[in-house]
């Protein structure tokens, strides 16, 4: 899968590499200017030798005198691209190099401002961080309920997604007021919240932390976005595009590689998926699945660089709450999660899937939730309220569930210390069965050949017959496929300053 990353790029990771290299805006009907000059240079030259060199190429002939105009003459028509030999390749790949490396410093600048944020507010006096999502539609409205979160005893805010932007294959530009079920991920709003959760920070006396996803068809855009803006958590899934919006395969690992190596260079902490895989699947019988996914999106990550205290692995307390020992199992798997993976900040999600209206029945699993958050050293709590998947909470309800976290931490918090379960009881042994399937599924999945003739990957395969989630996703079908290209070869080929400079380590 790595060397199949490796060997393609996508139409998002070479617009990416612009945003870096700085250009942004858009026209007058929303469409940047990245989009309108990848295509350009895609339909004259293609992207099999990278987007930069073309392009760096056109500026150095005098095309135009800077990105931005050269991106408007391309949406026009009035530009031509080539792809250059000798010595107008090697300066055209010098000057892209020292454009992008502008937008990787200001990446480690950010870096650097939230350490010294940190250092001057402070982090939160306990684990885990409570984590509580805003989502207005509306960014304006979005600030000061965030904002109230924050003095209320939220330490992540999580401004969600609006419904259907992961398959916008281009990134809104500027700020927004109008989304369904969220606010729209942009570079404006990022950099409002951000500004906003700052104050807060000062105000409380701790360091606010902002969330926001890259997923979709633009994660590597938005990934670069928010190391420009300082989020400092993204979700960030290495499936779950594929599975729950039907994102070409191919494209969602090539796309999650470039953002990971974002990711791990601005200090971003990322948030796994495997909690949606019991939205689709039973709790009980596809808890294996939850840790094959959290061993693979870990393994994935760390190939892109990204260090233990970034992966924020994702599990969830959805099973059905009439099952006998429910409780039990799901405090099994929350501990083989937290022993598996000892030094990751786990993110543990609260019930959804069986909230039915009931706000007394809602309250008290959300309130069993958090008991098992304190028992096992959760990292990072996304806080539960009762209204959860019924109706899009108030502000009561969110003031309610944080009563609720406060109240289960302050006075369970330490139980982590003190618990442990009977050797070979069920608790135990319940974690051992789960982990045993899971090592089954992998041995299964590496020795599966049914695809291997067909040029598959084996877990491509086995994404292909439904394995996760009981989504069928097969690698040559699904949205964005049209956007991914194989890399020419050779050392005059495919060239990324962007990938260089990240795997190096350096920004110049």
């Amino acid at each position: 899968m790595v060397r199949l990353a490796r060997s393609h790029t996508t139409v998002s990771v070479e617009r990416a590499t612009l945003r870096l290299a700085g250009l942004s805006g858009a026209d007058h009907e929303g469409i940047p200017w990245v989009n309108h000059l990848v295509d350009a240079v895609r339909a004259e030259v293609g992207l099999e030798r990278g987007v930069t060199t073309p392009v760096f190429d056109a500026l150095r002939r005098g095309e135009a005198p800077d990105l931005l105009i050269l991106a408007q003459k391309a949406a026009s028509g009035s530009v031509s691209f080539q792809l250059p030999d000798g010595r107008g390749l090697t300066a055209a790949r010098r000057a892209a190099r020292r454009e992008v490396s502008q937008g990787i410093r200001r990446i480690d600048r950010q870096r650097v401002a939230r350490e010294r944020l940190v250092r001057r507010h402070g982090d939160p006096k306990q684990t885990p961080w409570i984590y509580l999502i805003v989502a207005t539609g509306d960014i304006d409205e979005d600030i000061p309920q965030a904002q109230a979160a924050a003095r209320e005893g939220a330490d992540v805010i999580a401004v969600i997604r609006s419904t259907g932007q992961s398959l916008l294959d281009y990134v809104p530009e500027g700020a927004t007021h109008e989304g369904y079920a969220g606010t729209y991920a942009t570079q404006e709003n990022f950099r409002l919240m951000r500004a906003a959760l700052d104050e807060t920070s000062k105000e409380v006396g701790r360091y606010i932390r902002l969330t926001n996803y890259a997923s979709g068809l633009c994660m590597p855009e938005i990934a670069v976005l928010a190391g420009l803006e300082r989020l400092d958590m993204m979700l960030n899934d290495s499936m779950y595009g594929i599975l729950f919006r039907d994102i070409n395969p191919v494209r969602t690992f090539v796309d999650q590689r470039f953002s990971r190596q974002i990711h791990a260079r601005a200090g971003i902490i990322i948030n796994t998926g495997e909690d949606n895989y019991l939205t689709t699947a039973d709790a009980v019988e596809a808890a294996h699945t939850v840790t094959v996914s959290q061993l693979l999106n870990e393994f994935f990550a760390k190939e892109a660089g990204l260090q233990d205290w970034q992966l924020g692995l994702g599990h969830a307390f959805e099973i059905v709450p009439e099952i006998p020992d429910s409780f039990r199992m799901e405090l099994a798997h929350a501990m083989l999660a937290r022993q598996l993976f000892p030094k990751a900040p786990l993110k543990w999600m609260p019930p959804t899937k069986h909230m039915t209206g009931d706000i007394f029945r809602g309250y008290l699993l959300d309130g069993f939730f958090n008991l098992v958050g304190a028992m096992t050293g959760q990292s990072i709590l996304l806080v539960g309220m009762m209204t959860e998947a019924v109706v899009t909470p108030f502000l009561s309800d969110r003031d309610l569930a944080l009563q609720n976290v406060r109240y289960v931490l302050g006075a369970a918090g330490g139980l982590v210390e003190d618990f442990h379960p009977p050797r070979d009881g069920f608790i135990q042994t319940r974690a051992r069965t789960v982990l045993g399937e899971a090592v089954g599924l992998l041995e299964a999945i590496v020795a599966d050949t049914s695809g291997r003739s067909g040029g598959v990957p084996p877990l491509l395969a086995a994404i292909g017959d439904g394995t996760f989630g009981l989504m069928k996703r097969p690698a040559d079908a699904g949205k964005g496929l049209g956007g991914v290209v194989e890399r020419a070869p050779g050392p005059d080929g495919y060239d990324n300053p962007a990938t260089t400079l990240l795997e190096e380590g350096s920004s110049r």
